[in-house]
């Protein structure tokens, strides 16, 4: 799931709640969530517990998440991945 779907599963005010959470700037979150900027590594970790795995670090990190995380080469794919 993008970070997008799942803020949009959120009541109102989510991306100040998710900056909160993993301790980042709102309009820092708003431009993760709108794909303006990635999300940095640093984050991704927070953001996968933060959604209790509803979006993962694969999810936010696509291209280079089996570079950075290598134990998730062997993980499954989640569905919709390359969609």
């Amino acid at each position: 799931m993008t970070l997008s779907d799942f803020i949009d599963t959120q009541p109102h005010g989510a991306i100040s709640v998710l900056a909160k959470a993993v301790g980042a700037h709102v309009p820092d979150v708003s431009r993760w969530v709108s794909g303006k900027r990635p999300v940095p590594i640093a984050k991704c970790a927070a953001i996968e517990r933060f959604t209790h795995g509803a979006v993962t670090r694969r999810d936010l990190r696509p291209d280079d998440a089996h570079l950075i995380w290598p134990d998730l080469s062997a993980e499954p794919a989640t569905a919709g991945e390359g969609a």
